[in-house]
């Protein structure tokens, strides 16, 4: 991380490409087996567009773009999301999913970071923002 922090400061974005394998090994790490996240007939059932990834996947990946760049997650002070779209994730193949951020505020030796994800035109997380100590 630089030193000198300043607001409108971008940091560095990355791209994840996730797969139906990727929501079966995050299923088992979580436990979290809802057929939304493997079961094209269960995720239609809900009304949805397709198998989504798990939200809390998207949310933690998400917080890398933070992580990453301050270079130590226990500087992490807070972090929120509000999720406004689904991941549909294809029976084959993968979908992307973009994430990027920007300094909004620097105060008392944290740093307000705004979190950007799309996933193609759709922002996936909304009012995603994490609080980091600089020190």
């Amino acid at each position: 991380m630089n030193t000198s922090v300043e607001v409108g400061q971008l940091l560095p974005g990355f791209s994840v490409e996730f797969t139906r394998a990727d929501l079966a090994r995050y299923a088992g790490a979580s436990t979290d087996f809802n057929p939304i996240h493997y079961n094209d007939a269960a995720a239609a059932a809900l009304g949805l567009p397709g198998v989504i990834a798990h939200g809390m996947l998207t949310m933690g990946t998400a917080l890398r773009v933070v992580t990453d760049w301050v270079g130590d997650p226990a500087k992490v002070v807070n972090y929120y999301v509000r999720f406004t779209k689904p991941v549909v994730v294809p029976a084959s193949g993968w979908v992307r999913v973009d994430f990027g951020g920007t300094v909004t505020a620097v105060a008392d030796g944290v740093a307000t970071i705004t979190i950007e994800a799309a996933c193609g035109e759709a922002k996936v997380l909304g009012s995603a923002t994490a609080q980091v100590r600089l020190d």
